[in-house]
């Protein structure tokens, strides 16, 4: 009998993390849900479980590498010695013009949004390595399109996040395993409850957490297509796939105006 398939998600105890975590238990996986809300964890251990899923959980800050690699070794100890998919979901998101923000505020959202990616990527890596076609799933967003007004800080962080997936799935092919990131847009989770941009009037929030869930466990195990062209990035909904076909092949005066338009800046 072949060993149960593992998961470790950052940020799982609510939204997009909890609707992921839920998903890959239905798929049978040992899910690792690490947060810093234990409650949520102590809630969301219990659903997996109802599922006949098997459940670690822990506290994490994901800005701490030491704790980040703790967790990581413990998950996969635990898991069998072995890390099939690897999800920095962990984020924040603060909206307004960038001068009216607190610069401290700016650098907590660095910090969760890059350095805990990092931190989750290189405590990963040697379990990674030692799981035949492990895949690694960072949350970026349609923010790494183009630069967004009042979103200029957090979406400089989705650019960043969308250069370490290019670059580690090109680095890390000798080793079989696949970095992708998802592009979804707004998403109706806590995160944006209070969020109201030009961009937010313009498209609205639409997008559920179960939808993200769905594609990530989509994009784990492709269709044969898309692992032919080897897809990174998956946008999410049909208003990311839009924006971000429309950039690829629009001059870029024109993705600058639309974008603009979107923003009423």
């Amino acid at each position: 009998m072949s060993p149960k398939k593992s998961v470790f998600i950052t940020g799982a105890a609510a939204g997009i993390g909890r609707a992921t975590a839920l998903s890959f238990a239905r798929n049978g996986y040992v899910v690792g849900a690490y947060d810093l809300d234990e409650v949520g964890l102590k809630t969301l251990s219990k659903e997996i479980e109802d599922l006949g899923a098997t459940a670690v959980t822990g506290h994490l800050n994901v800005t701490d590498a030491d704790e980040m690699a703790q967790r990581v070794g413990e998950f996969a100890s635990a898991a069998g010695n072995r890390l099939d998919v690897m999800i920095n979901n962990a984020g924040i998101l603060i909206a307004g013009r960038f001068e009216e923000i607190a610069v401290t505020a700016h650098h907590k959202e660095i910090d969760v949004n890059t350095k805990g990616v990092v931190n989750g990527l290189h405590a990963a890596f040697p379990f990674l390595r030692a799981t035949p076609g492990a895949v690694v799933v960072n949350m970026a967003s349609a923010s790494a399109i183009y630069g967004q007004a009042e979103l200029a800080n957090y979406s400089a962080t989705k650019f960043f996040v969308r250069a370490m997936t290019e670059a580690l799935d090109l680095e890390w092919k000798r080793y079989d395993i696949r970095v992708i990131a998802m592009w979804p847009l707004y998403v109706q989770t806590a995160m944006t409850a209070d969020v109201r941009t030009g961009t937010t009037d313009s498209l609205g929030i639409r997008l559920t957490a179960q939808d993200i869930a769905d594609d990530i466990v989509a994009a784990v195990d492709p269709s044969l297509a898309r692992r032919l062209i080897h897809q990174v990035h998956f946008p999410v909904g049909s208003q990311a796939k839009t924006l971000a076909v429309g950039a690829r092949f629009s001059p870029a005066w024109l993705t600058r105006l639309v974008n603009k338009r979107l923003a009423h800046s």
